[in-house]
């Protein structure tokens, strides 16, 4: 089966690869395209971004395609910034001025007051020639947010997020680690489990 994936962040698309690596499908990279739709993510739910990517791109390409849409949610910002995590410091924002933003919105709190929680939600579409059907996986990452950045790896807000069972930040975490605890790698996890009681209804459709 061929899975469009449907990032540009090649973080992303790495973890994609890892996590199904031992099933039957040829991941094809949203950037093999060439060219494709550009998709104004205005949903108010993680949900609604991730579906509206997935159909958008699945009906453009003709192939089945995965789409995802995550953000942080810090408890002292009520929630903030969430669905908005990627523009958190404006349209023209950056991971390094997003980071920035959020610490000085933080700044004076301790750690107790600092808690926060990575949200992801994978949404999985087939377009019309393969049977028009969708599905949704989500998985969420408790932690904290420490008071300055910390570690190399990663994207995004990586730094700065604290998963406590291991005490590092994300972008202290080798790929494979980070992975296995991430909401990334939680809403994988259950894609990879359904995916293959759901190979027939995406290759006949």
């Amino acid at each position: 089966m061929q899975l469009l994936v449907a990032t540009n962040n090649s973080g992303k698309l790495a973890e994609v690869e890892a996590t199904l690596k031992d099933l039957p499908i040829k991941i094809i990279p949203l950037t093999s395209l060439g060219t494709w739709s550009k998709v104004v993510e205005d949903g108010k739910t993680y949900e609604e971004n991730a579906l509206k990517k997935a159909r958008t791109l699945a009906d453009f390409s003709g192939y089945i395609t995965l789409a995802d849409d995550s953000g942080l949610e810090v408890d002292a910002l009520g929630g903030a910034p969430g669905i908005l995590s990627a523009r958190y410091s404006g349209e023209d924002a950056d991971d390094a001025r997003n980071n920035e933003k959020l610490l000085q919105a933080l700044a004076g709190l301790w750690q107790e007051n600092r808690g926060a929680r990575f949200v992801c939600v994978l949404a999985l579409y087939s377009p019309i020639s393969s049977g028009e059907r969708e599905w949704v996986f989500r998985g969420e990452c408790e932690g904290w947010i420490t008071f300055s950045p910390r570690g190399d790896k990663g994207f995004g807000y990586d730094p700065l997020f604290v998963y406590p069972p291991l005490g590092k930040t994300f972008a202290e975490l080798d790929r494979e680690t980070k992975c296995g605890v991430s909401h990334r790698g939680r809403a994988l996890e259950k894609l990879k489990e359904a995916l293959p009681s759901l190979f027939p209804l995406l290759t006949h459709p």
